[in-house]
């Protein structure tokens, strides 16, 4: 019996920026009859581009959603961006989907994120079909691209089509599994057994490349292949199913999605041939009871229609008119509008009010919604990217996707200081929005810090704030949080002495400061003797050291890895108390700055920069320029390499942006905090 599960068919529209993903979803929802005119990037008028952001700029900047019919069948289509630094939102179009359509230029080829992105859909092993876009441009070329395609991606890349002409000529695509040609006129496809006099060799020895290399999938068709008899399209295209479940083969295909042609092919074929959400492999949560699936405690749970209901949260965003709208995939069971579901990180029930069809900025609401399909939520109270929602009494979580820590900074703050509190909120809700940023208070540098993946992420987000909450913002670069400690062991008194009549203030301390080893911190010792410092004021000492070491040594930066041992003082009955003894040392410190003075201390980061091997001897050599101490190298598969090295932080603030350029986008860097070190003195 066929469910609503099994017509579900899940799609992430991948692939490096400008390839025409957002042009694509375009033309698929002109070809199923949901608008009656693709609208153009350009123009701003695309049903998934929705923030004014993303009109700014002609590119898309968060991931959209698109859900309409095609047929019988139900398209949930994803379509994140395609610039590098929003890889988040096209990481997470990966954990949801059940089939990645590979959007590649048919003039330039593959690209960076291309194959970045194909390295992050097979390790979760979804199956993959290519779509070789923009085939009426000119110097287009479907062989060219295709022999890319494989010099990377190897011999399981299966071309089930070939255009029918180039460039201008381009009119249609003969497929390789029926020797049907589908030719395009005024926007109407016809489909005809007559190849095209041009083609038609090619195209029946590219059908018998692709038989052969279709029947090895299966024993009893290869049998059958092998003893002369005929394979009829059916055979050929089970078989095909079945290796592109497996990840053995993944098909090519080619169209132009301006024109729209080939585009309803395109659907055609990822209906027949990709999995449906029931057919895929379970989804990975911890908790109790399902079946485990790895000792560390991870079970699975399959998409059933008829089992406990369990939703994913993978996208919120917000919406001017209805507030925040959670993008939800069922994993499991059936869920219908006003069900309670517990989220799983605050214990919190949330009750869907809504339950919507999401069509870009559209919603149209259902009432409900079954195992595999992704829908939207609004009115739920609090709720963010990567909650599990849960029947009450269950335990089960969806582990978050794991993205990249942010490396590019700006600092901000709010021009009216009565907008502070205004934008603490707002910067709590981009991030609940997008995981990828991350926002932090230097308590030394007394600077909020938004980072993000590189520059354009952090930018568009704070754009995104200004427009959302009227907030006018300042921004500066982030500062260093710098350090002193004392160049060496010295002896000194602080004094401090007050009358004014009535009680005075009184307070001797003498102390010996000395440096610690890094990282060692602040230490403090007392080895008076007889009762010169009374014992329960001797405490006020080492507080009123470490106040002064907050305070800064003679560049302004805080005292870091020093041992303060009192050694001596002097006190009085009536005038001595903890103020006294606090300013004492406070004063013995100053002292001990100003008789051997301080070093200053630099922040180093720990750097990991991941590029094609060919790369290396620039990236190390770069790394060298920034005072970088390179640590090794480590293999990182596929023909990249890891340079290891350990760079001061202010040499690294701008590197991402660096890095970028040149490696024309194949690099990956990671930074962490790793040291302080001694800062070398300007020249």
């Amino acid at each position: 019996m066929t469910t609503e599960t099994d017509l579900i068919r899940n799609i992430a529209l991948v692939g490096h920026q400008g390839n025409g993903k957002t042009t694509l979803a375009e033309a698929m929802l002109f070809r199923a009859g949901v608008v009656t005119r693709p609208g153009r990037v350009e123009s701003g008028n695309t049903v998934l581009d929705t923030q004014p952001e993303e009109h700014d700029r002609t590119q898309s900047l968060t991931l959209g959603l698109a859900s309409f019919s095609w047929g019988d069948y139900r398209i949930n289509l994803l379509d994140p961006p395609g610039y590098a630094d929003f890889v988040g939102d096209a990481t997470t179009a990966l954990r949801v989907a059940d089939v990645a359509v590979f959007v590649i230029d048919g003039v330039s080829g593959l690209q960076v994120n291309d194959e970045l992105l194909w390295q992050v859909a097979g390790e979760r092993s979804i199956p993959r079909i290519l779509f070789v876009n923009k085939m009426d441009k000119e110097r287009a070329s479907f062989d060219v691209v295709l022999a890319g395609i494989r010099d990377h991606f190897g011999s399981g890349v299966e071309p089930v089509d070939l255009p029918v002409g180039e460039a201008s000529a381009f009119t249609g695509v003969a497929d390789l599994l029926t020797e049907h040609v589908i030719l395009y006129d005024s926007g109407s496809a016809n489909t005809s057994d007559e190849l095209p006099a041009d083609i038609a060799d090619r195209e029946h020895e590219q059908h018998e490349h692709l038989v052969e290399d279709v029947v090895e999938i299966e024993d009893d068709l290869l049998s059958k292949y092998l003893d002369g008899e005929d394979i009829s399209v059916a055979e050929l295209e089970h078989a095909l199913r079945a290796g592109f479940a497996a990840g053995s083969l993944w098909p090519v295909l080619c169209g132009s999605a301006v024109d729209a042609i080939a585009v309803d092919r395109l659907l055609d074929f990822v209906c027949r041939i990709a999995p449906a959400p029931s057919e895929v492999p379970g989804i990975e949560v911890r908790g109790d009871g399902v079946a485990k699936v790895r000792g560390d405690g991870v079970a699975e749970v399959r998409c059933n229609p008829s089992g406990d209901p369990l939703a994913y949260v993978f996208k919120t965003q917000t919406d001017e008119y209805v507030g925040q709208v959670a993008l939800v995939k069922i994993l499991s069971g059936t869920v219908h509008a006003d069900d309670v579901l517990v989220n799983q990180r605050t214990g919190a029930k949330e009750r869907l009010h809504n339950l919507l069809r999401v069509l870009g900025s559209k919603h149209t609401a259902i009432d409900t919604a079954e195992a595999g399909d992704i829908v939207g939520a609004i009115k739920l109270t609090d709720v963010s990217t990567g909650d599990t929602l849960a029947p009450i009494g269950s335990s089960l979580t969806v582990p978050p996707i794991v993205h990249r820590r942010p490396v590019y900074g700006i600092a901000v703050a709010a021009e009216s200081a009565g907008d502070e509190d205004k934008l603490a909120t707002a910067l709590a809700e981009l991030v609940s929005d997008d995981p990828t940023l991350e926002v932090t208070r230097d308590s030394e540098t007394h600077q909020t810090v938004v980072r993000g993946a590189g520059d354009v992420h952090v930018q568009v987000a704070l754009t995104r704030l200004k427009r959302r909450y009227g907030i006018t913002l300042q921004t500066e670069p982030v500062k260093i949080a710098y350090r002193e400690t004392l160049l060496g062991t010295v002896e000194t008194e602080g004094r401090h002495k007050k009358q004014s009549g009535g009680h005075g203030q009184f307070g001797v301390a003498t102390v010996r400061f000395e440096p610690l080893p890094r990282d060692e911190g602040y230490e403090f010792v007392d080895e008076t003797r007889g009762g010169v410092i009374p014992k329960s004021l001797i405490p006020a000492v080492g507080k009123g050291i470490a106040e002064s070491m907050g305070r800064g040594g003679r560049h302004g930066f805080p005292l870091v890895d020093l041992r303060a041992t009192v050694l001596d003082g002097k006190h009085h009955s009536v005038d001595s108390d903890d103020f006294s003894f606090r300013m004492a040392g406070a004063l013995a410190l100053r002292a001990a700055i100003d008789k051997v003075g301080t070093l200053v201390l630099e922040p180093v980061d720990h750097v990991e920069v991941t590029v094609p091997s060919a790369l290396q001897g620039d990236v190390m050599a770069d790394l060298g320029r920034r005072r970088g101490q390179i640590e090794g190298t480590e293999p990182a598969g596929d023909g990249e390499v890891t340079v290891i090295a350990s760079v001061p932080t202010s040499e690294v603030t701008d590197y991402p942006v660096a890095l970028r350029s040149m490696t024309h986008g194949r690099g990956r860097l990671a930074l962490s905090f790793k040291c302080y070190q001694e800062r070398p003195e300007p020249r």
